[in-house]
């Protein structure tokens, strides 16, 4: 299955929300770019760097990057598509042993009042 915007071929960037790890920030769920690999935070978390990295880049299709889950975000169509097809580049998750929200050691105590509803 080939769609456009979707390169199933690229390898996720890593295990965290690459915008948080460089600010020292949290996350709550992350996401990732289907066209890159690049791995933000959704849209709940303070920064929502997925969001903000399909728009800076024109990449609108994003996958769910929380362990057991495998549907799509389409943000141009601002529209869900179960998934798993087509099926990415391994790890189709962050480790397991990541907590969420992650990561350890940067969570605030009163991280439910920092969300985006």
């Amino acid at each position: 299955m080939s769609i456009e915007g979707i390169d199933p071929a690229v390898p996720p960037s890593g295990p965290g929300c690459v915008g948080c790890e460089a600010a020292a920030g949290w996350w709550f769920h992350l996401r990732r770019c289907a066209a890159c690999g690049h791995v933000g935070c959704c849209d709940s978390s303070p920064n929502q760097h997925a969001s903000r990295h399909a728009r800076e880049h024109g990449h609108p299709w994003m996958r769910s990057y929380e362990p057991g889950e495998d549907w799509f975000w389409n943000f141009d169509e601002e529209k869900a598509y179960d998934g798993p097809e087509p099926d990415l580049a391994p790890p189709s998750s962050h480790p397991l042993d990541q907590p969420v929200p992650g990561p350890a050691g940067r969570v605030p105590a009163d991280w439910q009042q920092h969300l985006n509803s």
